[in-house]
């Protein structure tokens, strides 16, 4: 294989020898605070029967339908007394305050940035199509993954989300997306979901269960943290996964992604086949082209040997740039030749057309630090 040149990839240190880790258990939920909740949809539906005790037992479904189903805020649900309205709203603050929002591609893709209570920031998109619209929602601020190319992990780690700031994301497209329906989530923002399992399967069940979206809707991405890869096949929602690979041998993955030092290739590819059996759900492969480091014969050979035993699908995406990371995108040329060599391996592969790419909202581009202006009214908050 022809050696990549030192300049593109900092240098990594030798590898040592690591077992292969057994499955973790979920990790539990954070303990229940007696101060509000960091969001509305942190609330149970007990908790809020609780909030809602001097109330007819009948609020509670009202005000649950409201929040899930209607996709309200307190203030908006006119079926309630005013009095009532007034209580919940202060009760029941939103946890996502709007600082920016910038658009692209005619509208059709929107970043939003926000602020949370204890002023983190976290970024949002929403990406309307012919046929679906999606949002992208974050799971942590920050991302402790350290992938060189993504402007996330060049930020670092702060947090992690709550399950209930999660699908506040979720209710934030909703409401964005009207008149249309929003009809996929995707886990692809800021963090690394995986790495925030508990809360980010709570939120997963709570957009099933309340808001109503199929888990054949619902798509995690992972840079490849087997222990969840494997949670997620004994999962009782089939929700599809997305593997951000990038590298398909050792060294090279070691350098791009770092948590390949941990979870190298073979015991990757053994969870991903633990998930497709477990889930009965076809694999996603992501791969940021990325020119002269992961595009030639050599990286498509040993792709299509990691994704075919897989049944695996593979979106070829060109590198999207980032303030910390020099090596640009592969070009038009080459990605098209990257995509005709898996296909004649016998690799259903695709280019993912880019989105949002002027306003950072493109893969690998979050970072909250958008300094842009809002666009028109705020939607939440």
């Amino acid at each position: 294989m022809t050696a990549v040149p030192s300049a593109l990839v900092p240098p990594v240190p030798a590898r040592s020898p690591v077992p292969a880790p057994a499955p973790a258990p979920v990790p539990a939920p954070a303990p229940a605070r007696s101060r509000a909740p960091r969001s509305a949809y942190d609330l149970s539906r007990g908790e809020l029967a609780g909030l809602l005790a001097d109330e007819p037992p009948y609020r509670v479904r009202q005000v649950w339908d409201g929040l899930h189903r209607r996709a309200h805020r307190p203030a908006e649900m006119t079926e309630l007394p005013r009095a009532l309205r007034e209580r919940l709203e202060a009760a029941l603050p939103a946890a996502l305050g709007e600082v920016a929002r910038r658009s692209a591609d005619g509208g059709d893709t929107v970043k939003w940035l926000f602020e949370l209570a204890d002023g983190r920031r976290v970024e949002t998109v929403l990406m309307a199509y012919p046929d679906r619209v999606t949002v992208c929602v974050s799971t942590q601020a920050g991302c402790a993954m350290d992938c060189a190319f993504c402007a996330t992990g060049q930020r670092g780690f702060e947090r992690h989300l709550s399950a209930g700031e999660i699908v506040e994301q979720v209710v934030a497209g909703i409401r964005a997306a009207r008149p249309r329906r929003l009809s996929n989530v995707v886990f692809m923002g800021m963090g690394e979901p995986l790495a925030n399992y508990g809360r980010t399967w709570a939120a997963i069940e709570r957009i099933h269960d309340d808001l109503g979206i199929s888990a054949r809707h619902l798509t995690i991405s992972t840079v490849g943290l087997v222990p969840g890869i494997r949670l997620l096949a004994r999962a009782t929602l089939p929700v599809n996964l997305a593997l951000s690979l990038h590298a398909a041998n050792d060294e090279l993955r070691d350098r791009l992604v770092p948590m390949n030092r941990r979870y190298p290739i073979a015991t990757l590819a053994e969870a991903c086949a633990e998930y497709v059996a477990g889930s009965g759900r076809r694999l996603s492969i992501e791969w940021a082209l990325i020119d002269g480091v992961n595009d030639r014969p050599s990286d498509m050979a040993e792709l299509a040997a990691f994704a075919r035993p897989l049944g695996a699908h593979v979106n070829l995406i060109p590198l999207n740039p980032t303030p910390e990371y020099a090596p640009g995108g592969s070009p038009a040329r080459r990605v098209a030749e990257a995509r005709d060599a898996l296909l004649g391996l016998g690799v259903n592969a695709t280019v993912r057309v880019t989105r949002g790419v002027e306003i950072d909202a493109a893969c690998g581009q979050l970072a909250a630090c958008d300094t842009g202006p809002v666009v028109g009214p705020p939607q939440v908050r």
